[in-house]
């Protein structure tokens, strides 16, 4: 398996296993995207999923209203509440990132998550496909993000490897530098 380990690959196997005993693969990772994006933007699921202090009954609660308001798939729907269950909401960007991992290698295709300072372009995105084909020497399957705190550039990580040409990396590394001359 590619890149998921520990908690979250192993909950990410799983649920590829069901899903794919299912047939819904497709659903299960769109439900997935639905959720990342949920994620990302905002602030208070964050801190719900990785809140400590949250009791299981109250985590349950919690992801089976947001489940239920998203309306996701019922594999995705037991799955979340068996994590919540288990307490294991912490880990579940990774379990998401691990389940598109090995969706991705099972088809033949690499997972790259890209981040950018703002959304890519119809033709950027298909630029940025063709180069990462030509890097990595198979189909990619990109996973966008846009963080405007890196100002600038790109930050894309396909399975271990990671390259990060922001704005945001390069002058703390210029900042670095300029502390060393003096």
């Amino acid at each position: 398996m590619a890149g998921a380990s520990g908690v979250s690959g192993r909950y990410a196997s799983a649920l590829y296993d069901l899903a794919d005993e299912k047939g819904a693969l497709d659903a299960v990772a769109a439900d997935l995207a639905n959720l990342q994006k949920m994620i990302d933007e905002s602030d208070d699921f964050r801190r719900f999923i990785k809140s400590p202090i949250l009791s299981r009954a109250d985590q349950s609660k919690g992801i089976n209203a947001i489940v239920e308001k998203a309306q996701l798939s019922p594999i995705t729907k037991k799955f979340l509440g068996l994590v919540a269950q288990n307490r294991r909401l912490f880990a579940l960007q990774g379990m998401i990132r691990g389940y598109r991992e090995i969706l991705a290698e099972r088809r033949g295709q690499a997972a790259a998550e890209v981040t950018s300072a703002a959304p890519l372009s119809d033709s950027q995105r298909m630029s940025l496909v063709d180069q990462l084909k030509k890097s990595v020497g198979r189909n990619v399957d990109i996973v966008a993000k846009v963080d405007p705190s890196i100002l600038g550039g790109l930050i894309v990580r396909v399975g271990s490897r990671m390259v990060d040409s922001s704005l945001r990396s390069k002058l703390q590394r210029l900042k670095l530098a300029m502390k060393g001359v003096g």
